[in-house]
């Protein structure tokens, strides 16, 4: 039987090492945040001009229409789109099946708001924010952009662009205030283990994105 005190020595162990791991989880949160926090914006009047804003997808009903959320990112760049602070908009999200179609959601909501269809860009495989900002690069030769999103999940985003050299700032669109307060504690909870994973992609293991594709034109 082995001793009092081996027994004792390993149950603190593990409670340190749990502990470490929150520590070191909450600092990598922290360090995004900060790191960005002069690149993330509340209001409109604060966004300075870029050539495009990156409209990141956030979900459709079986109808096929937009989430609330959706919609709040969509109506937020279109706003920025008829102040003259960008000049196009790309719908990035997922359409992976011919019955789930987030970007043309985004793009028929967007023109009743009085987008023109000449304006507007998508990307079909924008199947994550990782996704996302590497094809804006890589695929659509963004340089300068303005992303939107919900504000718990800028910090990430605009993380993201900018350390796949999109140079980028972020809007956010209003989050507590104005869905259900589990369902945003819950996206922000799911948000710091997001983080941690896009630290991980974009620094350790830099994979491609599901498709890549040549070069296409947002001008």
């Amino acid at each position: 039987m082995l001793p009092k005190w081996f027994w004792l020595h390993w149950r603190f162990s593990i409670v340190l090492l749990f502990l470490s791991t929150i520590c070191i989880a909450f600092g990598l949160n922290l360090y995004v945040s900060l790191i960005t926090s002069s690149r993330r914006y509340n209001n409109y009047s604060e966004v300075t001009s870029k050539p495009i804003a990156i409209v990141l997808g956030a979900g459709i009903f079986p109808d096929g229409t937009p989430t609330p959320m959706l919609a709040d990112r969509v109506s937020a760049a279109a706003k920025l789109y008829k102040q003259g602070r960008v000049e196009k908009l790309l719908m990035s999200g997922d359409n992976s099946r011919e019955d789930y179609d987030e970007v043309t959601a985004m793009q028929d909501y967007a023109v009743k708001l009085g987008v023109s269809p000449e304006d507007i860009t998508l990307d079909r495989a924008g199947f994550s924010t990782y996704e996302s900002c590497y094809r804006a690069k890589k695929v659509f030769g963004i340089e300068q952009a303005v992303i939107v999103t919900q504000r718990f999940h800028l910090s990430r985003a605009v993380y993201l662009c900018n350390r796949l050299h999109v140079n980028s700032i972020g809007l956010g669109t209003p989050d507590w205030e104005v869905y259900p307060f589990r369902n945003v504690m819950f996206y922000s909870l799911r948000e710091k283990f997001s983080t941690l994973k896009a630290l991980w992609e974009v620094h350790i293991t830099r994979p491609q994105p599901t498709f890549l594709g040549p070069l296409k034109d947002t001008k």
